[in-house]
């Protein structure tokens, strides 16, 4: 089903988006937003690892990306590939190089253009096009084993086209019931529910959080620190969100969770026989996650709270900067508490075994993100005729649209729409708001991996990614 866990993990600020504008392949979602799209999640694996694998499958161990840089002369198109990987037992390091092409290519063939004829000046000048370092990127990432229950992850980035270094460090430790995760960025990407990006000089968080098993109460509890004020990467509209505004922020969150089958086709041992005249053979589904026809409805209900100490300073002086109603509104409560929800339905034909029509799944999601900014809305429509132009992203639901459908074989199309129900907008209700197209094909041998293409046209981005016992 559509993962209800987003809705309490994106009031954090260490929820992994994946991105392909850092050579770590992820961006933190800025907690206190709309709940992002299912297909937005980050892999679990990390990144060098990702390139480690994929690179066994393409020429050259070459793994293309597409990103939208502000840069618009260094192009959207990049390759990525792993350099280096030397490990021992409990410790290992990667290398991984990034390289753009477009400057390059359009450099050479401006210089040969220019030219009258060929002379070897020409090619000299030509060739230190090659060493211009904003066609480079280079990434390290170490991860050392200190116990078998803790581990020590340590990431720097260069990009060429920009000045500094990116770190990030993360410290985890897994206890019998409890994860807890210490992460800490300088600077620290985030991306927003626009898909604008934003730098934060310094954001360390620790969080505790329950592990998933079969009890339907999650929770969570977390520490956050913001240092210096947040700088845009690509935003047009240049205010940085409240949340990634210094202060140190002290959050608790809860989820209780339920699904009830409204039937489903269980798998028998026939299911595991492909008969054919040459014989029996062994054939399980090519994702063990989507092995069952079945019709479920699940839903998750919640809430946080959250206490801000210091950085009210920097709350007022945006707002008198301009006293328009929309930054009043943008204004930081030193203590807040909300409820959200999420109700999602689900329906799957087929056993994800032949060939050919054999699996067709929708998911359909409707989110409240804050029932107490959706009071508030309502309580405007009754009270007013119109309704303030405020942006209060979080008190209109949304409605998550998940299709897949097999093409052939272990590849399957998906596509991820996410819909605005607000009427108050110019763009009466429903419409659009995010969209992400993607192609998958589904690795028999690991029972639930997969090698994901996806592309969002609102971000004009996208990556390939390989997902482990992910959804």
């Amino acid at each position: 089903m559509a993962n209800l866990r987003t809705a309490m993990d994106s009031a954090f600020w260490d929820q992994p988006i994946s991105s392909p504008l850092t050579l770590e392949g992820t961006a933190n979602s800025v907690p206190g937003q709309p709940f992002p799209l299912d297909a937005t999640r980050a892999s679990r694996a990390l990144r060098i690892q990702q390139l480690s694998l994929l690179g066994l499958g393409f020429p050259l161990g070459l793994i293309p990306s597409y990103s939208n840089l502000p840069q618009k002369e260094l192009g959207s198109f990049s390759i990525q590939s792993l350099l280096l990987k030397p490990s021992i037992s409990n410790w290992w390091l990667g290398l991984v190089g990034q390289f753009r092409p477009k400057k390059l290519i359009s450099n050479v063939k401006r210089e040969f253009s220019n030219a009258d004829e060929l002379e070897v000046s020409m090619f000299r000048d030509t060739t230190k096009h090659i060493f211009d370092k904003s066609l480079y990127s280079i990434g390290v990432c170490s991860q050392l084993a200190l116990t078998p229950s803790s581990s020590l992850l340590w990431n720097t980035e260069r990009h060429g086209e920009r000045k500094g270094l990116r770190h990030k460090f993360m410290l985890y430790h897994k206890l019998p019931n409890h994860d807890i995760t210490l992460e800490a960025g300088w600077p620290q990407l985030f991306i927003d529910h626009k898909g604008e990006y934003w730098d934060v000089p310094e954001s360390i968080s620790l969080n505790m959080s329950s592990v998933a098993s079969d009890s339907p109460l999650q929770y969570r509890f977390g520490l956050h620190k913001n240092s210096g004020h947040p700088q845009s990467v690509n935003a047009i509209n240049g205010e940085a969100p409240v949340a990634l505004m210094p202060g140190l922020c002290a959050k608790a969150a809860f989820s209780y969770e339920q699904s009830k089958d409204i039937w489903r086709i269980k798998e028998t041992k026939e299911d595991f026989v492909l008969k054919t005249k040459r014989g029996k053979f062994w054939c399980p589904a090519y994702d063990v996650r989507l092995k069952e026809p079945h019709a479920t409805v699940s839903a998750v209900i919640g809430g946080t709270c959250a206490a801000w100490l210091g950085g009210r300073e920097n709350s007022k002086a945006i707002e008198s900067q301009d006293g328009d109603t929309s930054m009043t509104i943008k204004k930081r409560s030193p203590l807040n508490a909300d409820l959200f929800g999420s109700v999602c339905c689900t329906f799957q034909h087929g056993k994800f075994r032949k060939l050919f029509n054999d699996m067709t799944r929708v998911d359909a999601r409707l989110d409240i993100s804050s029932v107490s900014g959706l009071g508030k809305k309502v309580l405007n429509i009754f009270k007013t005729s119109s309704v303030s132009n405020a942006d209060n992203s979080l008190s209109s639901p949304r409605l998550n649209f998940i299709f897949q459908q097999q093409v052939a074989g272990p590849i399957v199309f998906r596509v991820d729409s996410q819909f605005l129900l607000d009427s108050t907008l110019e763009k009466h209700a429903p419409h659009m708001e995010d969209l992400i197209y993607s192609l998958s094909y589904s690795l028999r041998l690991l029972r639930s991996g997969k090698v994901v293409a996806w592309y969002s046209p609102k971000r004009k981005e996208g990556m390939i990614e390989l997902l482990l016992f992910e959804f």
